[in-house]
């Protein structure tokens, strides 16, 4: 299974996936980071905050964005090397989580590609940020 090489990729390039969050999604994403933070996963606490009722974590949304760039843009055989995120809004239980990637600068001379990363809920964005990755070159 073979990505996108670095001469693939193009100003404006993007793809998205769409996740709808579940329950199941949220206590294994708990499970597997350790973080049982009780907004996440106690609805009698959750009632008492902000939000009213559960939310995901913030880190399960960017999840998404690393699901994009290890699958789609770049895809396979890219290598992360930094992310920044500003967190926007929650995400709850049902709500479809669409992520995008959009390719924003390449930097052909080191091999790295910046993308505009994206996850948004009923067309507003729940994260915001700018991943720069290392992509793979065509074999000569």
């Amino acid at each position: 299974m073979n990505g996108l090489r670095l001469e693939d990729l193009s100003l404006g390039q993007s793809a998205e996936i769409s996740h709808t969050v579940t329950d199941a999604d949220i206590r294994a994403f708990a499970e597997v980071s350790g973080d049982n933070n009780p907004v996440h996963l106690d609805e009698a606490y959750a009632a008492k905050t902000p939000f009213k009722t559960r939310i995901a974590h913030g880190m399960l949304s960017a999840g998404y964005i690393s699901a994009v760039l290890g699958a789609r843009l770049p895809g396979p055989g890219a290598i992360y090397i930094s992310q920044t995120m500003n967190f926007k809004r929650p995400v709850r239980i049902g709500d479809e989580v669409t992520t995008r990637a959009t390719v924003a600068a390449i930097d052909a001379e080191r091999a790295r590609v910046t993308l505009a990363t994206v996850c948004e809920v009923a067309g507003k964005p729940v994260v915001e940020g700018e991943a720069v990755v290392m992509v793979p070159r065509r074999e000569s």
